[in-house]
Formats: C-alpha cells, structure tokens, sequence
C-alpha cells in the first residue's frame, strides 16, 4: 500500500507499506507489515530518481523522522529519492513492544523463536520485497549507519543483485568475530573514554563516587526508585556511558552530572533524566538483540558480561565507578519492569548456538558492488581494527580511515556523506 503524506518544507514523503513473511524460510507461515517513507525534495519532485534506502542503525531503532530539510537528508535528495525503512519489529514496522511476551501466553521458547527472526538477514530480505514494491526491481543504493552497516554486509552476501552501491557510516562489522571477540575489544575503549571524560571534566569523578555511594547507603528492600518505579542501580547509573561514543557524550553527561544531587539528596529530577536515556521501554528490541547480532553459529551466553571481570577497573565496586557504553546484560531484564517479561526468552537466545551465518565469506570475497565505508577510529561502539579486516577482505570497498568524527559522523556533519558519496562514485 502506497499513501502520499503531506509535505515538510523543502520535502515531499510518501509512505509505503508491504506485507511480508514473518519467517522468510516459510513464505506461506504468518505475516508482517513493513513500512518505510519515501522522501524527496521539491526541487525534483518530477525527476525519475535512483532510490537510496537507509538502514538504521540499533539494533532496535526506527527510522528518522524528518521534521524539516537539513543533515544528511538534504545532500542525498539532491540526487536520490532517499527511503527511511523502519526495520521489521520497530516504529511502524509490526513493532515489538514492552507487551509483545504477553502474546506468548508465557511460552518463553515460542517468545525467543519469534525475536529470532529479527535479525539482519530477515531485514535484507525484507529490503528485497520493498524493492520490488517501491523501485520495480531496480538496483538501489544502500546508506548504512552503525547496525545499518552490519546488514549491508549481510545484503551483499545474501543479495548484492539488488545493489548498485553502498555507503556504511560506522558500520563495518568483523565478519568472523563473535560476540566475546567484540566485547573484549570494545571494554578497553569504555575505560579509555572514561579517562578522556575525567581530563575534561574532573569533579565528575567524584560525583559517580558519591551517586553509588547514595545507592548503597539505602537499606535493603528500600532502594531509590527512578520514576518508572525501577530501582536505581549502579548498573543503571552506569548505563549512562553509553552516549561517550557521541560527538556530544562528554559534554552531556558532565551538565547531567553537575545537578545531579538536591542537597543531600539524589535530584528528581537526574532520576528522571536516568529512567529516560537508559531504559529500553522505547525501543525494547535494542537490549534483546544487541548481543545475538554477532552470532553465526555460536551462542553469545551474556558475552558482554562475561568478559567484563577481565577489566576489573569497570566493575560496580572498582574503587572509581566507570561509566559504561552499549553493554546490554542480563541486569537490565531483572532491574527493568518493561524488560522483565522478556527474561525467559533471552535466557534462551542467549544459550542459542544454531543461528545462520549472516556472512557469507565467499560472496563478499568476489564482490562486484561498489562499496564506501567510513571507519571511525576512536569508535566506541564499532571497533576499527575489526572493520579494516573487513575491508580488506571485501573487494571494491574504499575504506575512509578518521578520527575528527565521532560515531554520530553522519548525522553531525553533512560533509561525512558527501565525501562517502563521492567516494563510491569515483569523484574522490
């Protein structure tokens, strides 16, 4: 189904939604609906465009929803009709939702299959249906951002002949590292973002130490109690690392920090500001499948935390409390009402060890599709020795190597995607 919207200044948008299978191994089992909005500038609304599809990064995220004409957006509808794809599961994709298990009849198997089939290989497929709808077969451009870059790379190995070219931001995954390869590679930097944050703003140092020391001193059964009616943890404090990997991170952490207390008391209004950037009721499939995103047959068994005692430094009790970053661990399913129905399921997933292979490591060895990837090398989140691997494996792909941007490049600079595009069409 096709609906044309109405338009945003300087913008057309045009929404579109298909039906797709649930589980695309049975194309006559239950259906989804896939939705994603058609934006084009007003300047070449007549014009037949070649289609540029975004992949969100996430996992879990929705799409962008444009308010007005500028960041990267406006460069790509100089040349494309630009498609914002709410990945399967989010926005108005079928979403799931803090009340998605309740569906389950508390069948935790029946649960932990179904978000299985959320994955990146399941979202390239659905891509494939979508471009059938919008483009009529055509080959269309890929613009990945983060997770976004991680199912281009899935694209290219299940489906390179939809593609014209791609362009991945922060997103090159290490297509044969598990998930307890990544977290060993990605701890070492949350200790160093924590270093850069403490040079910029020292006092914050003693401010982490004394919110644990507030949450520790309530007595058992009694704790401080965010808004939502969770209980305020040090894992959840913690939590709040997770925008260091942001060209705005320290700066926004230290102005949360620096009205953290009223008085003698934790500030109700930081409790708020916690509940809001570190819960996943928004977004609950970001915590369900951060870490099964790096599974191709292997089993993640809660990787993140397993491999976190080998850096003691980011442990609740080290003697100067860390923030953390993406570590999304099995706390969050005890501590969070919203994700505690989710539990059993994870316990599953997380023990699952028969997931398909998401890469195929001969097809991206042999492949023909251009390919610009920007490598962010003091990345948080993405770890760059890693992508450059990836790089180097994969044929027609021109890596651009910085550290002037953070993880957020894309949407902070629109120079970021000129400079990729022009990459991957040869004017640079």
């Amino acid at each position: 189904m096709t609906v044309y919207s109405r338009p945003i200044p300087g913008l057309l948008t045009t929404d579109h939604r298909v039906d797709v299978p649930l589980d695309h191994t049975r194309p006559d089992g239950p259906e989804i609906e896939v939705f994603a909005r058609e934006v084009r500038s007003v300047e070449r609304a007549n014009d037949d465009l070649p289609w540029l599809l975004f992949l969100q990064g996430g996992p879990g995220g929705r799409s962008p929803r444009p308010v007005s004409r500028g960041g990267w957006i406006d460069e790509a509808v100089k040349d494309y009709r630009v498609l914002l794809l709410d990945q399967r599961g989010t926005g108005l994709s079928t979403p799931i939702t803090d009340r998605t298990p309740s569906r389950f009849g508390g069948d935790a198997q029946a649960l932990a299959d179904h978000l299985a089939l959320f994955r990146a290989d399941s979202i390239v497929r659905d891509a494939e249906v979508l471009r059938e709808h919008v483009a009529g077969g055509a080959t269309w451009t890929t613009l990945g951002q983060s997770y976004g870059g991680f199912c281009t790379m899935t694209y290219l190995s299940l489906a390179p002949q939809g593609l014209d070219k791609c362009l991945v931001t922060g997103g090159l995954p290490g297509i044969e590292a598990s998930a307890e390869d990544v977290y060993r590679r990605t701890w070492p930097r949350v200790i160093a973002k924590n270093a850069e944050h403490f040079r910029r703003f020292p006092g914050d140092a003693d401010v982490l130490n004394r919110l644990r020391d507030a949450i520790r001193a309530r007595p058992d059964g009694d704790p401080i109690r965010l808004p939502t009616g969770d209980p305020f943890t040090i894992n959840r404090l913690q939590a709040l690392g997770i925008v260091f990997g942001m060209s705005y991170g320290f700066a926004e952490v230290h102005y949360l920090l620096e009205q953290a207390f009223d008085g003698d008391e934790v500030a109700s209004a930081f409790l708020a500001e916690v509940a809001r950037r570190t819960g996943h009721v928004d977004q609950p499939l970001y915590a369900v499948l951060q870490e099964v995103i790096y599974c191709s047959g292997t089993a993640s068994r809660w990787a993140s935390e397993r491999v976190r005692p080998e850096f003691p430094e980011t442990l609740p009790d080290a003697a100067q409390l860390l923030l953390t970053g993406e570590m999304k661990d099995s706390s969050i399913f005890r501590e969070e009402a919203a994700m505690a129905p989710f539990a059993a399921a994870m316990e599953l997933l997380n023990a699952k060890s028969d997931w398909p292979h998401l890469y195929d490591l001969d097809v991206l060895a042999h492949n023909t599709v251009p390919v610009a990837a920007t490598i962010y090398f003091d990345d948080l989140y993405v770890d760059a020795e890693l992508s450059l691997r990836t790089a180097a494996h994969v044929p027609n792909l021109r890596p651009w190597v910085t550290n002037e941007f953070e993880h957020d490049g894309l949407r902070s600079e629109q120079r970021v995607f000129r400079h990729l595009h022009d990459l991957v069409t040869g004017r640079a």
